[in-house]
Formats: structure tokens, C-alpha cells, sequence
């Protein structure tokens, strides 16, 4: 476990105290110049954001990682492509190898170009689980979307990950809240997890609290308290554990398992806890994005994210099982 780890448990740790917390804190203000600077000069229209020929959806956090977003991407996509709209999902690719200077047309809605590992784990986990839907990862979101609409005709954008990247036009500013992390200690990167201060809600639409928790009324009392405090509409998305299978196999694994549990997410406590069905020996916690090596996995079976799953697809082991969510939003009124 690395700096990156230990700050991040910083992050959401309100009685945090020692030196590395002051010189965060300290950090934290030359963010929040650069942030408004960067905010201001887009509000007062001094740089214009660029528009193209199609609906853009953002979906995007006010703090870092592990809000839930993907999965509600993945929602979006499926209920756009049921309309009929051709949808493509734009992403940074962000821990994949390849260069996101450069257009990467993950899936063009047929066919798979990349692994996992070459598209980052996210990209490729959505272009296989919405194998209609053209996934493209690029810096560049406006060249990227531009190329989307050009190349394969479509009607429906989704930025994944997008509401600080304003260098594109879009129609529909959509923002994931966790209900149980919130803000953490409230400040800006890097002494907490906020990429923008709370401002940022004047230029939200619609609020998503997402509940990774069994029981969602904290979520629905949550809501209800953004919408009127922030006057934002707010929805609450559930996630919930489904299944556990092999990602190899499909087979489920039976309750009261003995398993190793390992991820590398940005809040791995909430995935561990969905694990209460099984008899957890052994957590392993990596790095956001870890590219693992099936020499670094201890043995015995494994139980791991269905976005982790995806790197160890090729690896020689047949006792590594993914947990599969369930993710209820109602996307027709969201996006009313």
C-alpha cells in the first residue's frame, strides 16, 4: 500500500491530525486557486466551452473515485439504446496503456478491439457489458465525441467522468453522491477527497445519492435533504449484491464460502461488506486501476470486483469469482 492508499483513507477521515494532514491542507489551497481560476473563466463565458451536433450527458463526482459511477453509465446507455438512440460512452481511459492523446475506439458497438488492460478497466467493462454501445476513451472528450458522431452516427453521448472536464458542451449535468462517504472531510485534493467546493452544485441539473447499502433510507432521507438544501432534483440510485460467479464458468458460488477478498477500487470497505454471505479469511486491498499479476493473488479462492475480474480474465486460475451488482435508478424520470 502506497501514499496514494494511506491519503485517500486521509480523505475520508474527519479526526485526521498529524503532519502529512497539515501539509495537505496546505496543498489543498493552491488547488483551490487553480480549480476557481479554471471555473471562473467558464462562468464569465472568458473560455467557451465547444458544442457539437449531438445530446450530451455528463456523469461525472464532485469528489474522487469509488462514488458508483460506472454502473450508472452503464444504465443510461442500455435505457438510451432501447429507445433506439445510437449512444456512445466517451471516457479518459484512465489506467488503461493505451495513449489517450489518441482516439481509441474501444467497441464500436459490435466488436471488442482492446483487453482490459490496454483500455483500462472501466472502458472495457462497459463496451462488454453494452456491447451495443460505441465506447471511446480520449484526453480530448470534444474530439472524441466529434469523431463518435461522424464515424458511427450518434445521437446520444455519455461522458464518463466528465463534469470538471468543460471543455465540452453539455445538454445534461448528471452528479453521483455517496450516501454514506458524502464529502469526507470536506476540503479540496489533495487534504480530502472534493475536487470542486460546493459551488460547483450552481452548474449541476440532477443529483444521484447512490446507496451501497442494504438499507437505503439513509439515502432517501439524504435526498431529500440535498434537494431542498442544494435545490437541485435528486434521485436515489440502489446497489446491491446480486450474485457471486467465476469468471470463468459462470458457476455461483455457494454461501458460507471460505474466500480471499481482493480489489482495487476507490472504496474497497463497501464492496468487503457486501460480502456478509461468505466467510472472508483475508482482504487484500490494491491501488485504484492495479494492473495485477497472477503471481501477486494468495491462494484459495478469490472473490473480487466484476471491474477487477476483467484484468484477471486471462490468468491461468479457475477459482476467481467477480460479484455481480444490481443497480436500481429510474432513468426515464432522470433524465425528464
Amino acid at each position: 500500500m502506497n501514499l496514494k492508499t494511506e491519503i485517500t483513507k486521509i480523505h475520508y477521515n474527519k479526526n485526521a491530525k498529524g503532519l502529512l494532514v497539515n501539509f495537505l491542507d496546505f496543498l489543498s489551497i493552491f488547488y483551490g486557486l487553480g480549480s476557481s481560476l479554471k471555473n471562473f473563466l467558464y462562468d464569465k463565458n472568458i473560455i467557451k466551452p465547444k458544442k457539437i451536433d449531438t445530446f450530451v450527458i455528463s456523469i461525472g463526482n464532485i469528489t474522487t473515485g469509488g462514488v458508483g459511477k460506472t454502473p450508472v453509465v452503464a444504465e443510461i446507455a442500455k435505457y438510451l439504446l432501447s429507445k433506439g438512440e445510437k449512444t456512445a460512452i466517451i471516457s479518459r481511459g484512465y489506467g488503461g496503456k493505451l495513449s489517450n492523446k489518441n482516439i481509441n475506439v474501444i467497441s464500436d458497438g459490435e466488436h471488442i478491439f482492446y483487453n482490459a488492460k490496454m483500455a483500462g478497466d472501466e472502458p472495457y467493462w462497459l463496451a462488454k457489458n453494452i456491447p451495443n454501445s460505441v465506447v471511446i476513451t480520449c484526453k480530448n472528450r470534444y474530439l472524441a465525441s466529434k469523431y463518435a458522431v461522424e464515424k458511427y452516427g450518434v445521437t446520444k453521448i455519455i461522458l464518463d467522468d466528465g463534469f470538471q472536464h468543460r471543455k465540452l458542451y453539455r445538454d445534461l449535468n448528471i452528479v453521483l453522491m455517496d450516501s454514506k462517504m458524502g464529502f469526507g472531510r470536506e476540503k479540496l485534493l489533495p487534504a480530502g477527497p472534493m475536487r470542486e467546493d460546493l459551488k460547483a452544485f450552481q452548474r449541476i441539473d440532477k443529483l444521484i445519492i447512490v446507496s451501497k447499502e442494504t438499507d437505503h433510507s439513509r439515502a432517501e432521507k439524504l435526498a431529500k435533504i440535498m434537494n431542498k438544501k442544494m435545490n437541485v432534483p435528486t434521485y436515489v440510485c440502489k446497489t446491491e449484491p446480486d450474485t457471486v460467479y467465476n469468471i470463468k464458468t459462470n458457476e455461483i458460488l455457494e454461501k458460507n464460502t471460505e474466500a480471499n477478498a481482493i480489489c482495487a477500487i476507490g472504496q474497497p470497505e463497501q464492496f468487503f461488506a457486501f460480502l456478509y454471505n461468505y466467510k472472508i479469511t483475508n482482504t487484500n486491498v490494491f491501488d485504484d486501476h492495479h494492473q495485477y499479476t497472477e503471481s501477486e493473488l494468495p491462494i484459495g479462492t478469490i472473490i473480487t470486483t466484476e471491474k477487477d475480474a476483467v484484468k484477471m480474465k486471462d490468468f491461468s486460475r479457475n477459482d476467481i469469482y467477480a460479484l455481480k451488482l444490481k443497480t436500481s435508478v429510474d432513468v426515464e424520470k432522470l433524465l425528464s
